[in-house]
């Protein structure tokens, strides 16, 4: 868990497979000309010329829509000469989502760091810049041309993805070519599209406990329900006396528990207890990625719970169910290719298939057990990084968030957009998630972190 502390500030650092690094002296320079007080300067040429389609098409999410809206969104490209501030960083200004079209810029986050982009490398596809509040202060290296988008963008796609949410068919998608041609992918969405794929079910207590909530219970009533599975109940007592809530005397039974921590909380933590009997199967190969699921699944979990406590603004127990299922459709495609070894060649095949299949799979787990809609979204927008969910921080932004987090540092670090361009990132606390930021939260936090995890593993 330590390691993510690391891994954090590293992905904010430049990278020697995307950019040179400066020397020490050109760094020192750099570093305190963004600590100055500054302010963006004026580009000295603004073309209103549209890019063709083709060029615009290799930005995310643009490349995800139609033609026909591309067309329609307004858009700008503006000329900056080297050594020019093109924004900064926690200052407010119009809503755009912001891509680097030509030459080299350098990006700060925090006043400590910086990295530096080219256009044409791996970064490069995804914005700079979105949302209300600046994440970061960009100056060029070099003479930079970027492409300006009106936040009409992210209100396109936003509105593209909650139109997706609404099915519960899977998402007509357009697969890469390594995958056209996968049986796990197109032999799962026959029967899935058949309506014969067996899902998972919640333990007795948790429908129990969820059925019953529906009226006016009393803890008392609540209690009774619970202790029907003493280790559902016993792992109750553990978190209400785990660090998680701070107790000042801890509490020996379930109904004490319960008005510790009080009927909604325990009823989204009983349903996240419940939760760990879904992730298992008896294929010893397909368990050991079931488990790997599971402790993931906690991490973003536990960061969800985190990160919701930091905001002030949504339930941490609400946060903390919503990081657990955020990738709960996994467990039926694991299972499927439990029950079904002919459908797939190997592992790989099978993992091919799992980025495209979990948000759809997901979302009908959760309508079949009844989960509330907000919660039934989350695993669509989990990894929806440019969702933009309004004003107001949402549990959706807290699982983004936590979502984000529990990549960096793993095999995907290279496609994750930086944190400071996504519209989640300007709600928190000050407008800004910056390593220093994370590294209070987390230091503070890494007892409440590491008792989540162990009494949900």
């Amino acid at each position: 868990m330590s390691n993510w502390l690391t891994n954090f500030i590293d992905h904010f650092t430049v990278d020697s497979s995307d950019s040179e690094k400066f020397s020490a002296n050109q760094s020192g320079n750099r570093t305190r000309q963004v600590t100055d007080e500054l302010t963006a300067n004026k580009p000295f040429k603004i073309s209103r010329i549209k890019q063709p389609i083709e060029v615009l098409k290799q930005f995310v999410p643009i490349r995800s829509l139609d033609d026909s809206a591309i067309e329609l969104l307004q858009q700008r490209t503006k000329s900056y000469r080297a050594g020019d501030a093109i924004f900064v960083r926690c200052q407010s200004s119009n809503p755009k989502v912001i891509y680097l079209h030509k030459g080299t810029l350098e990006l700060s986050p925090y006043c400590e760091n910086t990295y530096q982009m080219s256009a044409g490398s791996p970064l490069s596809h995804l914005p700079i810049n979105s949302g209300k509040t600046n994440g970061s202060t960009a100056i060029a290296i070099t003479d930079v041309e970027i492409i300006e988008m009106s936040d009409g963008l992210i209100q396109l796609w936003t509105e593209q993805s909650k139109a997706d949410a609404t099915q519960l068919e899977l998402i007509d998608i357009d697969l890469p070519k390594e995958i056209e041609d996968n049986g796990f992918f197109a032999d799962f969405s026959r029967i899935y599209r058949e309506n014969k794929l067996t899902l998972p079910s919640l333990p007795a207590v948790a429908l129990k406990l969820k059925q019953a909530m529906e009226f006016e219970i009393d803890i008392r009533e609540a209690a009774k329900i619970i202790q029907i599975d003493p280790p559902i109940a016993t792992k109750l007592v553990q978190v209400a006396n785990s660090p998680l809530y701070s107790p000042v005397s801890p509490v020996t039974n379930c109904q004490a528990a319960l008005t510790r921590l009080g009927l909604n909380a325990s009823r989204q933590l009983v349903m996240g207890i419940g939760l760990k009997q879904m992730f298992h199967c008896q294929n010893k190969q397909l368990l050991n990625t079931m488990q790997s699921l599971w402790k993931n699944s906690l991490y973003v979990s536990s960061l969800s719970f985190i990160l919701a406590q930091e905001s002030g603004k949504v339930n941490p127990e609400d946060a903390l169910l919503a990081g657990l299922i955020s990738d709960i459709g996994i467990i039926p495609l694991l299972h499927f290719a439990e029950q079904h070894p002919e459908h797939y060649k190997n592992l790989s095949e099978l993992e091919e298939a799992i980025p495209y299949l979990r948000a759809p799979v997901g979302k009908l787990v959760l309508h079949t057990l009844g989960f509330s809609e907000e919660l039934t979204q989350i695993p669509h927008y989990a990894e929806d990084w440019y969702h933009d969910s309004g004003d107001s921080m949402t549990l959706t932004d807290i699982v983004i968030l936590a979502k984000l987090h529990s990549f960096i540092g793993s095999h995907h670090t290279k496609e994750l957009p930086f944190i400071n361009s996504i519209p989640a990132y300007s709600k928190l606390k000050n407008g800004k998630l910056t390593p220093d930021f994370s590294l209070h939260i987390l230091h503070k936090a890494q007892q409440r972190i590491d008792a989540a995890m162990q009494i949900l593993s």
